[in-house]
Protein backbone atom coordinates (compact mmCIF):
# COMPACT_ATOMS: atom_id res chain seq x y z
CA UNK A 1 0.00 0.00 0.00
CA UNK A 2 1.41 3.27 -0.88
CA UNK A 3 0.88 5.81 2.38
CA UNK A 4 0.70 8.96 0.14
CA UNK A 5 -1.53 11.90 1.29
CA UNK A 6 -4.30 13.15 -2.09
CA UNK A 7 -4.05 17.00 -1.41
CA UNK A 8 -4.94 19.28 -4.51
CA UNK A 9 -2.85 21.24 -6.09
CA UNK A 10 -2.20 24.89 -5.27
CA UNK A 11 -5.12 26.97 -7.07
CA UNK A 12 -4.34 27.80 -10.35
CA UNK A 13 -0.40 27.66 -9.60
CA UNK A 14 2.00 29.74 -12.12
CA UNK A 15 4.30 28.51 -13.81
CA UNK A 16 8.21 29.57 -12.30
CA UNK A 17 9.91 30.88 -15.94
CA UNK A 18 13.28 30.94 -14.38
CA UNK A 19 13.74 26.85 -14.90
CA UNK A 20 14.91 26.55 -18.57
CA UNK A 21 15.57 23.21 -19.52
CA UNK A 22 18.21 20.78 -21.60
CA UNK A 23 17.57 19.65 -24.76
CA UNK A 24 14.54 17.08 -25.07
CA UNK A 25 12.74 18.43 -21.83
CA UNK A 26 9.88 19.67 -21.45
CA UNK A 27 7.44 21.64 -19.15
CA UNK A 28 4.09 19.33 -18.36
CA UNK A 29 1.25 20.31 -15.81
CA UNK A 30 0.74 18.64 -12.66
CA UNK A 31 -2.07 16.49 -14.64
CA UNK A 32 0.31 15.68 -17.61
CA UNK A 33 2.72 14.23 -14.22
CA UNK A 34 0.31 12.28 -12.41
CA UNK A 35 -0.10 10.38 -15.77
CA UNK A 36 3.50 9.14 -16.30
CA UNK A 37 3.33 5.36 -16.04
CA UNK A 38 5.98 4.02 -13.33
CA UNK A 39 7.66 1.25 -14.80
CA UNK A 40 7.62 -2.35 -13.43
CA UNK A 41 9.77 -3.16 -10.47
CA UNK A 42 12.56 -6.09 -10.75
CA UNK A 43 13.67 -8.49 -8.05
CA UNK A 44 16.43 -5.49 -6.99
CA UNK A 45 15.25 -2.28 -8.28
CA UNK A 46 11.85 -0.42 -7.08
CA UNK A 47 11.00 2.84 -9.12
CA UNK A 48 9.68 5.57 -7.17
CA UNK A 49 6.15 7.03 -9.20
CA UNK A 50 6.61 10.79 -9.84
CA UNK A 51 3.33 11.54 -8.73
CA UNK A 52 3.77 9.90 -5.74
CA UNK A 53 7.16 12.47 -4.38
CA UNK A 54 5.27 15.23 -5.79
CA UNK A 55 1.98 14.40 -3.62
CA UNK A 56 3.85 13.61 -0.54
CA UNK A 57 6.47 16.74 -0.41
CA UNK A 58 3.37 18.79 -1.11
CA UNK A 59 1.38 17.29 1.31
CA UNK A 60 4.07 17.57 3.82
CA UNK A 61 5.18 21.19 3.11
CA UNK A 62 1.44 21.58 3.84
CA UNK A 63 1.36 20.15 6.81
CA UNK A 64 4.22 21.95 8.20
CA UNK A 65 3.12 25.40 7.66
CA UNK A 66 4.40 26.41 4.31
CA UNK A 67 2.05 27.91 1.40
CA UNK A 68 2.87 26.91 -1.92
CA UNK A 69 2.47 29.53 -4.60
CA UNK A 70 3.55 28.24 -7.73
CA UNK A 71 5.12 25.50 -9.32
CA UNK A 72 6.62 23.51 -12.61
CA UNK A 73 7.00 20.35 -13.68
CA UNK A 74 9.58 18.88 -16.01
CA UNK A 75 9.84 15.71 -17.84
CA UNK A 76 12.85 14.25 -19.63
CA UNK A 77 14.23 11.19 -21.73
CA UNK A 78 10.37 10.07 -22.52
CA UNK A 79 9.10 11.14 -19.05
CA UNK A 80 11.78 8.65 -17.27
CA UNK A 81 13.66 11.36 -15.64
CA UNK A 82 11.33 14.23 -13.47
CA UNK A 83 12.70 17.49 -12.35
CA UNK A 84 10.26 20.17 -10.53
CA UNK A 85 9.91 23.28 -8.26
CA UNK A 86 7.78 24.62 -5.95
CA UNK A 87 7.79 28.23 -4.82
CA UNK A 88 6.76 28.30 -0.69
CA UNK A 89 6.43 30.88 1.94
CA UNK A 90 5.09 31.13 5.35
CA UNK A 91 1.65 32.68 6.38
CA UNK A 92 2.36 36.54 6.53
CA UNK A 93 6.03 36.39 5.63
CA UNK A 94 6.95 39.95 4.53
CA UNK A 95 7.67 40.75 0.96
CA UNK A 96 11.03 40.01 -0.79
CA UNK A 97 12.68 40.84 -3.64
CA UNK A 98 13.38 36.95 -3.69
CA UNK A 99 11.44 33.27 -2.96
CA UNK A 100 12.35 30.55 -1.29
CA UNK A 101 11.98 27.66 -3.21
CA UNK A 102 12.09 23.73 -3.18
CA UNK A 103 13.63 21.40 -5.87
CA UNK A 104 12.10 18.04 -6.63
CA UNK A 105 14.06 15.36 -9.08
CA UNK A 106 13.02 11.52 -9.20
CA UNK A 107 14.13 8.91 -11.96
CA UNK A 108 13.09 5.89 -13.68
CA UNK A 109 15.90 5.00 -15.52
CA UNK A 110 18.07 4.75 -12.33
CA UNK A 111 20.19 7.94 -13.76
CA UNK A 112 19.58 9.05 -9.62
CA UNK A 113 17.06 8.83 -6.83
CA UNK A 114 14.58 10.92 -5.43
CA UNK A 115 15.71 14.24 -4.22
CA UNK A 116 14.86 17.17 -2.38
CA UNK A 117 17.13 20.62 -1.97
CA UNK A 118 16.23 23.83 -1.09
CA UNK A 119 16.72 27.47 -2.61
CA UNK A 120 15.99 30.75 -3.71
CA UNK A 121 14.37 32.47 -6.81
CA UNK A 122 14.93 36.28 -7.44
CA UNK A 123 11.95 37.52 -8.96
CA UNK A 124 13.52 40.45 -10.71
CA UNK A 125 15.69 38.12 -13.34
CA UNK A 126 14.34 34.70 -11.96
CA UNK A 127 17.80 33.38 -11.52
CA UNK A 128 17.37 30.15 -9.29
CA UNK A 129 19.88 28.73 -6.88
CA UNK A 130 20.44 25.77 -4.36
CA UNK A 131 21.95 25.12 -1.29
CA UNK A 132 22.02 21.52 -1.01
CA UNK A 133 21.97 22.19 2.57
CA UNK A 134 18.22 19.92 2.76
CA UNK A 135 18.44 16.70 0.86
CA UNK A 136 15.95 14.04 0.75
CA UNK A 137 18.30 10.94 -1.03
CA UNK A 138 16.58 7.59 -1.14
CA UNK A 139 17.61 4.88 -3.63
CA UNK A 140 14.89 2.98 -5.11
CA UNK A 141 15.27 -0.30 -3.32
CA UNK A 142 12.76 -2.49 -1.92
CA UNK A 143 11.22 0.23 0.90
CA UNK A 144 11.28 2.86 -0.80
CA UNK A 145 7.61 3.76 -1.38
CA UNK A 146 6.87 2.72 2.06
CA UNK A 147 9.47 4.74 3.91
CA UNK A 148 8.91 8.14 1.57
CA UNK A 149 6.82 9.63 4.16
CA UNK A 150 9.35 9.09 6.87
CA UNK A 151 12.46 10.49 4.61
CA UNK A 152 10.08 13.52 3.36
CA UNK A 153 8.66 14.54 6.47
CA UNK A 154 11.86 14.52 8.04
CA UNK A 155 13.47 16.25 5.04
CA UNK A 156 10.51 18.70 5.15
CA UNK A 157 11.25 19.77 8.80
CA UNK A 158 14.49 20.99 8.36
CA UNK A 159 13.56 23.54 5.75
CA UNK A 160 12.51 26.44 8.00
CA UNK A 161 15.53 26.44 9.22
CA UNK A 162 17.48 26.14 6.68
CA UNK A 163 15.75 29.00 4.48
CA UNK A 164 16.32 31.32 7.60
CA UNK A 165 19.41 30.36 7.41
CA UNK A 166 19.37 31.38 3.35
CA UNK A 167 17.60 34.57 4.13
CA UNK A 168 21.22 35.35 6.24
CA UNK A 169 23.36 34.37 3.72
CA UNK A 170 21.48 36.76 1.36
CA UNK A 171 21.40 39.81 4.07
CA UNK A 172 25.18 38.87 4.01
CA UNK A 173 26.13 39.09 0.33
CA UNK A 174 23.99 42.12 0.16
CA UNK A 175 26.33 44.35 2.44
CA UNK A 176 29.62 42.78 1.25
CA UNK A 177 31.35 45.38 -0.96
CA UNK A 178 33.08 43.72 -3.74
CA UNK A 179 35.71 45.53 -5.69
CA UNK A 180 36.86 44.56 -9.18
CA UNK A 181 39.99 42.54 -8.03
CA UNK A 182 37.99 40.56 -5.26
CA UNK A 183 35.23 39.84 -7.95
CA UNK A 184 37.54 38.58 -10.59
CA UNK A 185 39.57 36.44 -8.01
CA UNK A 186 36.21 34.85 -6.75
CA UNK A 187 35.59 34.39 -10.90
CA UNK A 188 38.68 32.08 -10.98
CA UNK A 189 38.22 30.20 -7.36
CA UNK A 190 34.69 29.15 -8.78
CA UNK A 191 36.20 26.99 -11.33
CA UNK A 192 38.50 25.59 -8.56
CA UNK A 193 35.13 24.58 -6.62
CA UNK A 194 33.41 23.62 -9.99
CA UNK A 195 30.58 26.36 -9.34
CA UNK A 196 31.06 27.09 -13.04
CA UNK A 197 32.58 26.14 -15.57
CA UNK A 198 36.31 28.08 -18.05
CA UNK A 199 34.01 28.48 -20.90
CA UNK A 200 31.28 30.65 -18.69
CA UNK A 201 34.32 32.64 -17.22
CA UNK A 202 33.43 35.87 -19.76
CA UNK A 203 29.63 35.16 -19.48
CA UNK A 204 30.22 35.93 -15.62
CA UNK A 205 32.80 38.97 -16.56
CA UNK A 206 29.57 40.52 -18.63
CA UNK A 207 27.19 40.62 -16.27
CA UNK A 208 29.05 42.02 -13.79
CA UNK A 209 30.78 44.69 -15.72
CA UNK A 210 27.46 45.17 -17.19
CA UNK A 211 24.35 43.80 -15.03
CA UNK A 212 21.43 43.14 -17.33
CA UNK A 213 19.30 44.29 -14.69
CA UNK A 214 19.50 47.28 -12.83
CA UNK A 215 18.91 45.78 -9.25
CA UNK A 216 22.76 44.36 -9.26
CA UNK A 217 24.31 47.78 -10.31
CA UNK A 218 25.26 47.92 -6.68
CA UNK A 219 29.13 46.24 -6.17
CA UNK A 220 28.64 43.92 -3.26
CA UNK A 221 28.55 40.20 -3.39
CA UNK A 222 25.09 39.80 -4.21
CA UNK A 223 25.13 41.31 -7.14
CA UNK A 224 28.29 39.02 -8.27
CA UNK A 225 26.31 35.92 -7.09
CA UNK A 226 23.53 36.77 -9.11
CA UNK A 227 26.19 37.09 -12.26
CA UNK A 228 26.72 34.00 -11.76
CA UNK A 229 23.20 32.23 -11.20
CA UNK A 230 21.98 34.12 -14.42
CA UNK A 231 24.60 32.17 -16.58
CA UNK A 232 23.48 29.15 -14.55
CA UNK A 233 20.02 29.21 -16.44
CA UNK A 234 21.70 27.84 -19.48
CA UNK A 235 22.77 24.33 -17.55
CA UNK A 236 21.18 21.09 -17.32
CA UNK A 237 18.79 22.03 -14.08
CA UNK A 238 20.72 18.71 -12.29
CA UNK A 239 23.87 19.87 -13.43
CA UNK A 240 22.52 23.62 -11.47
CA UNK A 241 22.09 21.44 -7.76
CA UNK A 242 25.85 20.94 -7.30
CA UNK A 243 27.00 24.30 -8.89
CA UNK A 244 24.54 25.95 -6.60
CA UNK A 245 25.87 24.30 -3.72
CA UNK A 246 29.22 25.27 -4.10
CA UNK A 247 28.47 28.37 -5.31
CA UNK A 248 26.82 29.37 -2.04
CA UNK A 249 29.90 27.62 -0.07
CA UNK A 250 32.42 29.83 -1.83
CA UNK A 251 30.53 32.82 -1.49
CA UNK A 252 29.78 32.26 2.34
CA UNK A 253 33.40 32.04 2.79
CA UNK A 254 34.13 35.58 1.18
CA UNK A 255 31.86 36.91 3.14
CA UNK A 256 32.64 35.71 6.23
CA UNK A 257 30.05 33.13 7.08
CA UNK A 258 31.02 30.15 8.70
Amino acid sequence: MHDIIEIPPPASPAPIPGMLLHCGAETVTRDQLITVPTPRATSTWFPLAHRDLVTEVEAQLTSAGFELDSTVHALSHEGARYFGIIQVRLPHQETSDYAWIVGLRNSHDKTYPAGLVAGSRVFVCDNLAFTGEVQLSRKHTRHAVRDLKHLTARAVGQLGDRFHRLDERIAAYRTDPMPDWAAHDLVVRAIDCKAITASQIPHVLHEWRKPSYPEFEARNAWSLFNAFTEVHKQINPNAALPRGEALHGLFDAAVGLN
